[in-house]
């Protein structure tokens, strides 16, 4: 299972923490993705981490993210920072067993590839 939370309303240029608590496996074998839907939209990619620990995003939010893991915790961990409104968007993480052991993983992360979604934390930003 995976849990994500810390959303909430935000206010632009905020920096809110999400978390993605994980149980049933253990990140450090498995890629963990994040992903966001923004309303009327198409669910799109944000950022993965590998399981060797290696970071990935998309070029949109390149600079302004962060994703971490906490191996003690279990979880996986996206810092936003320098909000803007367009991130506004329930935002889900996920997982492939398929990523299992592959350092590779997430330079090629797709939200289809997912088969194990947790449920989202909306992020509105707005003043």
């Amino acid at each position: 299972q995976l849990q994500a939370s810390g959303g909430g309303l935000v206010q632009p240029g905020g920096s809110p923490r999400l978390s993605c608590v994980v149980s049933g496996f253990t990140v450090d074998y498995y890629a963990i993705g994040w992903f966001r839907q923004a309303p009327g939209k198409q669910r799109e990619e944000v950022s993965c981490i590998s399981s060797d620990g290696t970071p990935v995003y998309v070029d949109s939010v390149k600079d302004r993210f962060a994703i971490s893991r906490d191996t003690a915790k279990n979880a996986v961990y996206l810092q936003l920072n320098s909000l803007k409104p367009e991130d506004t968007a329930v935002y889900y993480c996920a997982t492939d067993v398929g990523s299992y052991g592959r350092a590779d993983y997430c330079s090629s992360f797709s939200y289809y590839r997912m088969n194990f979604w947790g449920k989202g934390t909306l992020v509105t930003v707005s003043s």
